[in-house]
C-alpha cells in the first residue's frame, strides 16, 4: 500500500513510524519535516499528504503532528480525506470501520513504540463496514464537503 506520512517535527517516533510502514511492506512517500525543502508546518504538512490521498498518490496518509489534533483538522479540510486522531487501537480500529477514515492522525507527543505498534495493527486490519447505517454515515460526509444537504 502507498503510505503519505506527514510530520510537522523530526521526532524519533516519527521516524519510528516510517521504518515500521516500510518494514511492514508499504511505500512511504514523507512530508513536512520529514522530507527536505518541505514546509514543516503541521497545517501544510498534513495538507501535502492528505492531497496525496485525495488525489490518487497514496492509498492512506498517517499525519503527524505535537498533539495530533491540528494535522487531523488541516488534513480533514482536502476533499474525499476522512482523518481520524487515535490515540489507542481500540480507537484506530473503528475509524477504521465505521469511519471509513483513510488518513490516521497521531499524536508526537503521548505516541512510543508500543503503543504505535498496536495503533497500526488495529488500522491495517480494520475494515470498512458494509452496514448501511455506516456507509450512509460516510456518505453523508460527502455530502457535507459539496456543501449539499442531505
Amino acid at each position: 500500500m502507498r503510505i503519505a506520512v506527514s510530520s510537522d517535527m523530526d521526532e524519533p517516533v516519527a521516524r519510528q513510524l516510517v521504518d515500521e510502514l516500510r518494514h511492514r511492506g508499504h511505500i512511504v512517500a514523507a512530508y513536512g519535516a520529514l522530507r527536505s525543502d518541505d514546509r514543516a508546518d503541521w497545517a501544510w504538512s498534513a495538507e501535502a499528504a492528505a492531497r496525496a490521498v485525495a488525489e490518487g498518490g497514496a492509498d492512506q496518509a498517517v499525519v503527524c503532528c505535537w498533539t495530533g489534533t491540528g494535522a487531523s483538522i488541516a488534513a480533514n479540510k482536502v476533499p474525499g480525506v476522512r482523518a481520524a486522531l487515535c490515540g489507542d487501537a481500540y480507537t484506530a480500529d473503528g475509524a477504521r470501520r465505521w469511519n471509513d477514515a483513510n488518513a490516521l492522525a497521531l499524536s508526537l507527543r503521548t505516541l512510543s513504540g508500543p503503543v504505535l505498534g498496536e495503533i497500526l495493527d488495529a488500522w491495517f486490519a480494520g475494515v470498512p463496514s458494509q452496514d448501511p447505517d455506516d456507509r450512509d454515515n460516510v456518505a453523508h460526509l460527502s455530502a457535507l464537503e459539496g456543501g449539499r444537504p442531505s
